[in-house]
């Protein structure tokens, strides 16, 4: 007998299309270069030009630390919600019981809590290993950086260190790219957790969370304010 109904079934698989589709959206289409990530890139581009310009990096060790800072925290959280859903799978009768008194579930058993659970567990996995990944290139990156020559270097010659800063540029940009990822698979993990509440909520926090992620990346006064374009604080 199938642990889902056609709902469920139909449900999961508009949260995975519409998870897909943003991610290709926002990275790979025509629209990322109107997004704040792409923005961003170009900004980390800007930062790493100017510190080469720089006889002391003091401040861009600072600001790499802090990258790498934030990209543990999130590591790290990902751990305790991935101990979380292990634990919660030992009380799956007493979470099918609770849900199924709920007018706007429907049906709920244990097999089915476990499964949306162990769903769960793949997203924040999926979340962690990017951010594990990205802390391992923030890594990398510092030592890019302290590779690249400085100006008043013997051994400094421009397009040596054209392809230095290139290559950090690059790496950071990597880093990012897969810190953004993490942090989109936690947001899609919340809207995940529309699911324990029926299919149709599952439906309906999707569209939420794309609405939203969509509007900051595109719409909101953070990409203004990095493309130039002015707007107020929100």
């Amino acid at each position: 007998m199938s642990i889902f109904g056609l709902t469920d079934a139909a449900a999961l698989g508009f949260f995975l299309a519409a998870w897909i589709s943003y991610s290709w959206v926002t990275d790979h289409s025509s629209l990322a270069r109107h997004g704040l990530s792409r923005a961003m890139n170009e900004q980390r581009r800007r930062w790493l030009n100017v510190m080469q310009a720089r006889d002391l990096r003091m401040i861009d060790t600072a600001i790499l630390t802090g990258l790498q800072q934030g990209t543990a925290f999130f590591a790290s959280a990902c751990i305790f919600a991935i101990g979380g859903c292990f634990a919660l799978l030992g009380s799956a009768d007493r979470i099918a019981a609770i849900a199924s008194d709920l007018p706007i579930t429907g049906g709920f058993n244990r097999m089915l809590v476990e499964t949306k659970l162990l769903g769960l567990v793949v997203i924040f996995a999926f979340s962690f290993f990017k951010f594990g990944w990205s802390y391992r290139l923030f890594n990398y990156c510092s030592i890019l950086l302290g590779a690249v020559p400085m100006r008043g270097d013997p051994a400094y010659t421009p397009k040596e260190s054209a392809a230095a800063l290139e290559r950090t540029v690059r790496m950071n940009q990597l880093a990012a790219a897969h810190f953004n990822a993490g942090l989109r698979a936690i947001f899609f993990g919340l809207a995940y957790l529309g699911w324990f509440l029926g299919p149709a909520i599952l439906g309906v926090t999707t569209v939420l969370v794309v609405a939203i992620l969509s509007h900051r990346q595109f719409f909101s006064a953070a990409q203004r304010a990095v493309s130039g374009s002015g707007g107020r604080p929100s």
